[in-house]
């Protein structure tokens, strides 16, 4: 009965992995450029839809850059239709108000996402970094290069931001949707749990 049930299991789990077929957005959030990229997992191989920028430099106000980037992703979710939504964790910096205006940019294409009930995960810089290169500290072309290598596109983009927004959905397949989010969440109840061991969870 057991090795039935694990027959099962394996068949389900092999089944499941052929028939995978998302689409994933990654954006790497930012006030000036943002970057984004699209791709289509079919079968567990990579295929790349899109990437590009949502040019922010030149609108005169920080709300005006806001609606710019709910706006543009709107447009961008209604037309792809993503499966899923992976971001870029914004990183802890000496300038807080540079940080406040990051953080909002992310809220902003977080909320966009939610707008059309697209599930998101957030993966820091040197994450992404390390599962597209092998390295946390590679620096932005050796991120685009090896994208080019994995992806096979002939031409980098002009704002390397764009390469850094497809890395994010790369990272995100290659971790299996679980991110800074989902595992923040879960390291922080194994703490608590760890340190008041009379309390259960529910």
């Amino acid at each position: 009965m057991n090795t039935t049930r694990g027959i099962f299991i394996a068949l389900s789990k092999i089944l499941k992995i052929m028939a995978e077929d998302k689409i994933i957005l990654g954006i790497d959030p930012g006030t000036t450029v943002l970057g984004y990229g699209l791709i289509h997992i079919q079968q567990n191989k990579l295929q790349l839809l899109n990437f590009g920028i949502i040019q922010l430099s030149k609108l005169p106000t920080h709300p005006d850059k806001l609606k710019r980037i709910y706006d543009r992703l709107d447009q961008i979710i209604r037309e792809y239709k993503p499966d899923e939504m992976a971001i870029e964790a914004p990183f802890f910096g000496k300038n807080v108000q540079s940080m406040l205006k990051l953080g909002r940019a992310q809220g902003v294409a977080i909320a966009a996402c939610l707008g059309h009930n697209v599930p998101f995960e957030e993966y820091s810089p040197r994450r992404i970094k390390q599962a597209i290169t092998g390295n946390g500290n590679a620096s932005k072309e050796q991120v685009a290069a090896m994208l080019q290598k994995l992806l096979n596109f002939n031409e980098l983009p002009k704002y390397l931001d764009a390469t850094d927004g497809l890395a994010v959905a790369v990272c995100h397949h290659f971790s299996k949707g679980v991110g800074e989010h989902n595992k923040s969440k879960s390291g922080k109840w194994e703490s608590f749990l760890k340190d008041n061991p009379d309390r259960k969870k529910g």
